[in-house]
């Protein structure tokens, strides 16, 4: 006898991927092909063209956004060897994700307040942490409305470097707080299309956490905005043996776990 019930549940994984990417990837290219036949139809109408112009703009920047996170997602999940690990200062990282999201913050005329321990470093690669930081400021400022606060602090706790982002947006919904790191899953997905959201980011957040041997904590409650805290050891760890799809076991440093809500809650009083 032999037991195939993980063969089985990769192979369910895999399907859904398929199924999910497949339908993901439709959307824009579907709406390209049509914009494209629309501006055939309106060639003599020019600010007709120049109309579906920016549109089909938008689609493809959203079809290559989509493309880059399925290619990064499959190099977190080990499709690559991954890149060496060195010394990286944590707030430095911050800052520089705070600089390339204060545009779209100052759009919605959203302050960004920044707080923390001077001198942080945690061994990670660089550019994975930086697109850890930027997914989740990313967020904060797409989910909340016009004339509100994001915070970002870190510090130092039990070993770990934490990083938490804090919002006062729409907050998520109980029935959702388990789900909102699965591949493709969208809290509100009309919402998420019309700001070019992919539903990739927080998987990948929580991909390049676990890989640090560290993880990703949320906080939130609807109409009271939400907190996310990112953990990443002080000392090289050894990521957590699981496949993609497996989530960590709770403790104070894992998602969902009271202690870990407790500290995210209160390393954010200032906001």
């Amino acid at each position: 006898m032999h037991d195939v019930t993980e063969a089985h549940r990769v192979e369910a994984v895999r399907r859904d991927f398929v199924a999910n990417v497949s339908h993901e990837l439709k959307t824009p290219v579907g709406a390209i092909s049509l914009l494209g036949e629309a501006i055939e139809d309106a060639s003599g109408d020019a600010d007709a063209v120049r109309r579906f112009a920016a549109s089909m703009q938008r689609e493809s920047k959203r079809l290559a956004t989509l493309v880059a996170e399925l290619i990064e997602l499959s190099r977190l999940q080990g499709a690559e060897p991954a890149p060496p690990q060195t010394n990286v200062d944590v707030a430095e990282i911050i800052t520089e994700c705070v600089d390339g999201i204060r545009a779209a913050a100052s759009a919605k005329n959203i302050t960004i307040v920044k707080a923390g321990e001077a001198t942080v470093s945690v061994p990670a690669v660089r550019a994975q942490l930086h697109a850890a930081v930027s997914n989740l400021l990313t967020n904060a400022i797409s989910y909340s409305p016009n004339d509100t606060k994001v915070g970002v602090t870190h510090r130092v706790l039990d070993g770990y470097a934490e990083i938490v982002v804090k919002d006062q947006g729409i907050g998520i919904a109980a029935r959702d707080i388990g789900r909102i790191f699965e591949r493709f899953y969208r809290v509100d997905p009309a919402r998420s299309r019309s700001t070019g959201g992919t539903g990739l980011g927080l998987a990948i957040v929580k991909h390049i956490a676990t890989n640090h041997g560290g993880s990703v904590d949320v906080w939130s409650s609807e109409g009271d905005g939400s907190t996310f805290t990112l953990r990443l050891p002080l000392e090289p760890a050894i990521p957590a043996d699981g496949g993609p799809d497996e989530e960590p076991h709770a403790d104070a440093h894992q998602p969902g776990s009271r202690a870990g809500r407790a500290a995210t809650r209160a390393s954010l009083e200032y906001l």
